[in-house]
């Protein structure tokens, strides 16, 4: 969840939290969207209804398997279906006291605040073989540069990267939470402009293993004419996603993603549950999933929602990404009301990780396989 944010303000998007599930009364026209949801065609790389594909992120050491990143989430638990990591296309920005390059992480470590990452370390260890790769990109104060083609060569760069990787499935999420305000204040309209302007280019150099994701903060934009507002475009949107975090009961994306005929994404998802003054604040209560109690509250207020969702839209959630990240040593989110008190790595507890086990070890969730390309490659792509 690499962002450019700004910390005095930290992630106020995390407001007013109710995590007690509500029942909700399904509408007729709601009804119908999942009935034609469940017979689509379905999109790149997209599994079919009931099957979900398991990512894990989001930099080296919260994903492990390298030599010097051993403590991981693939030290502890069967190999994901993929991994996620992060870089921008913003040169010349400061963060936590590194001067981005653009594109920095794909190539080389980098610690940009949110400890190292190097897609390539990743991409060159065996660890990695048959596993799909998600890449969140981020462009603030940079959009009406990508759009108007001063960084193209940026965009050139990163379509060599992609065609590099052969018939592995990407999934790039272009301006990832756009919607979200302070930390990515993206101008609308030349967002939309460069989201475009990026699937075009690389589309025209021959990319074909990589599906666009147009993702939310999810509860950003509670209503479909402001997520209507942000959209590109069928022609331009493969996968919509949104984040789950303490705000997950806000999203709106699936019912709009039924109603585009898209499957959905949850790209961004890690234990989070908002504190007393969340309204004012934007603070949640610490969770460390090493503290046996604050375990136990994070699986009944966050991990039971968050399979339920899944459970109950097989028609359209179709990927998950958690974030198995020890979030309050990272110098990014050291004043982030959010992630300040946060270390969702799973292996912590033995109660989560027993439970995350079983769960996941469910067919439905797509795993790393050799088959798993050949999988993802249908005949309809």
């Amino acid at each position: 969840m690499y962002k450019k944010i700004i910390i005095a303000l930290g992630v106020l998007s995390i407001f007013g939290c109710k995590n007690e599930s509500k029942p909700k009364i399904v509408s007729e026209e709601a009804k119908e969207d999942k009935m034609e949801a469940s017979t689509r065609k379905l999109a790149k790389f997209e599994p079919k209804e009931g099957e979900v594909l398991l990512f894990v992120g989001q930099e080296l050491e919260a994903v492990g398997g390298l030599e010097n990143y051993s403590d991981g989430y693939l030290d502890h638990f069967d190999t994901p279906a993929g991994w996620t990591t992060y870089t921008n296309i913003n040169p010349g920005e400061n963060s936590f006291g590194r001067i981005q390059e653009g594109l920095d992480g794909l190539w080389e470590t980098h610690d940009w605040g949110d400890h190292d990452y190097n897609a390539s370390m990743q991409l060159a260890d065996k660890d990695y073989e048959n596993m799909a790769l998600a890449i969140g990109l981020q462009f603030v104060n940079h959009e009406e540069k990508v759009a108007d083609g001063t960084h193209d060569n940026y965009i050139n760069k990163l379509g060599d990267f992609l065609l590099s990787l052969g018939k592995r499935p990407v999934f790039l999420r272009i301006a990832y939470e756009f919607d979200g305000e302070p930390w990515n204040h993206y101008d609308q309209e030349s967002t939309i402009k460069a989201y475009k302007r990026m699937v075009d280019m690389l589309r025209a150099k021959g990319v074909t293993n990589t599906a666009y994701v147009w993702q939310s903060t999810g509860f950003m934009s509670p209503e479909e004419g402001q997520l209507e507002a942000w959209y590109p475009g069928d022609k331009y949107v493969d996968w919509l996603g949104f984040s789950f975090f303490n705000r997950w009961e806000d999203q709106k994306m699936i019912e709009f993603a039924r109603k585009k005929g898209k499957p959905v994404f949850i790209a961004e998802a890690s234990p989070t549950i908002s504190a007393a003054d969340a309204k004012t604040t934007g603070n949640t209560i610490e969770t460390q999933l090493s503290n046996p109690e604050q375990a136990e509250e994070a699986w009944q207020k966050w991990f039971i929602p968050f399979f339920k969702t899944i459970d109950e839209n097989p028609d359209v959630v179709k990927a998950v990404h958690y974030i198995n990240c020890h979030w309050d040593s990272h110098r990014m989110w050291f004043d982030n009301p959010t992630f300040k008190n946060i270390d969702s790595r799973l292996h912590l507890s033995d109660s989560i990780s027993n439970r995350w086990k079983k769960i996941t070890s469910n067919p439905k969730y797509i795993k790393s396989s050799k088959g798993l390309y050949d999988k993802l490659w249908n005949k309809d792509q």
